[in-house]
């Protein structure tokens, strides 16, 4: 009964793509930030719910997550007594965008290559008659605080054999390795004085901000180079005639595994414990997002990997891709919970040429997030992943590895 899933798949795609590029567009221009992306969410909504998915709208009591779903029980003679597990397969689309600069990390081609991946599998799964559950993952804030963390604990990742989403880039990324990052938000209280006739009398919350930031730099230096920390002041004081009684910063720490996340995380606590200390201040410390070190999955990745090449695409070596700088995800917290793949595509080119000057998190990929070249990079990435997840649903030794391979290598 099952003829040609993989043609009936790309088939699917292709014959959306003109909607795809409007919703792209549509997202492009009308760019949100975190935890408020109501366009993108409506629009994307919408249009799952119009091609037949059942849709949540505001999934895991969060206005802008959603998640769409279609199951197929296979044939009717068979689903009657099949009694095995039906297996399932999931994909995230991410919508927010960056202060300023809108699109430049590209969401809005994240946003529809999720949306076309699940209208290929679902295409397939009705003309094949294949069992089987197909889900779409609407996870905001990625950029700030990241909508996946609370969707996972809410169970909207349950059931899930896999899970996968691709990442725009500057150049083709097989075995991305984003880096885990914890975000720490540090009040220290202290006391207002006159800063002429009686300092004496105060207690400098910004002295304790000083020594932190300056303390964090010195540390700087003992880390390992793949480790990141960057601060930001978010009060200084109020007048520089008053002792300041209130002084705060935002602290930022990365690095690419666990064990040296968790240490960082440590130093600086101490670090701030002890300016606190030494100037007379009490103080809060709130972690306030913490995005896991993402664990790629060798079967998801080279499978995908070898669709994508299959359609022109090239890589480096695992060795080189696992050492090229990379920011953030949390798409790592999935990866921890269940099977999943995160690579990066080049949206500049579709034969793999750098555009000299491009990177994420600029004008200028904002600019590019928005050509139609972008469009089709996106649209090849989907097919990769759409077809990975047809394996999944179609081939029980190939997700019987992925699971394996997930168990031998998970870190938490």
């Amino acid at each position: 009964m099952q003829q040609n899933p993989g043609k009936d798949l790309l088939a699917a795609i292709d014959a959306a793509d003109a909607d795809l590029r409007h919703l792209s567009l549509q997202i492009h221009d009308h760019p949100e930030l975190g935890y408020q992306e109501h366009f993108a969410h409506r629009i994307l909504t919408d249009y799952l719910a119009e091609q037949g998915f059942h849709v949540i709208r505001h999934a895991c009591d969060i206005e802008t997550a959603f998640i769409a779903e279609y199951v197929h029980q296979g044939p009717a003679d068979v689903a009657a007594r099949d009694t095995t597990p039906m297996r399932s397969v999931g994909f995230c689309s991410e919508f927010d965008a960056l202060p300023s600069i809108g699109h430049g990390c590209g969401h809005n081609l994240i946003a529809i290559s999720g949306v076309a991946a699940v209208l290929g599998v679902k295409a397939a799964m009705e003309k094949n008659q294949i069992r089987g559950r197909v889900r779409l993952l609407g996870t905001p804030a990625e950029e700030t605080l990241g909508g996946k963390r609370p969707m996972l604990e809410r169970g909207a990742f349950d059931d899930l054999d896999a899970c996968m989403m691709v990442h725009p880039g500057q150049f083709d990324v097989l075995y991305r390795q984003p880096l885990g990052v914890g975000r720490l938000e540090i009040e220290f209280h202290g006391k207002a004085s006159h800063a002429s006739s009686s300092p004496w009398e105060g207690i400098n919350a910004l002295d304790a901000v000083a020594m932190t930031y300056n303390a964090i730099g010195l540390l700087r230096q003992q880390t390992l180079p793949s480790n990141r920390i960057h601060s930001i002041v978010t009060n200084g004081g109020q007048a520089p005639n008053i002792i300041p009684e209130l002084a705060s910063m935002i602290t930022m720490y990365r690095a690419n595994k666990n064990e040296d996340l968790v240490k960082l995380h440590d130093q600086i606590v101490e670090i701030v414990e002890s300016a606190a200390e030494a100037t007379g201040c009490t103080v809060k410390v709130e972690k306030t997002m913490e995005y896991l070190p993402l664990n790629n999955n060798a079967p998801l990745t080279d499978r995908y990997g070898s669709y994508m090449k299959s359609f022109g695409v090239h890589y480096n070596t695992r060795e080189v891709d696992e050492v090229t700088p990379a920011g953030s995800t949390d798409m790592g917290n999935v990866t921890v919970a269940l099977p999943g793949i995160h690579p990066v595509f080049n949206i500049a080119s579709l034969e793999g040429v750098r555009e000299p000057g491009l990177s994420t998190h600029s004008l200028l990929f904002a600019e590019r997030a928005g050509t139609e070249l972008a469009h089709k990079t996106a649209i090849r990435a989907a097919k990769g992943l759409s077809l990975t997840a047809m394996d999944i649903l179609l081939d029980a030794e190939f997700t019987k590895a992925v699971r394996e391979e997930f168990e031998r290598t998970k870190k938490i």
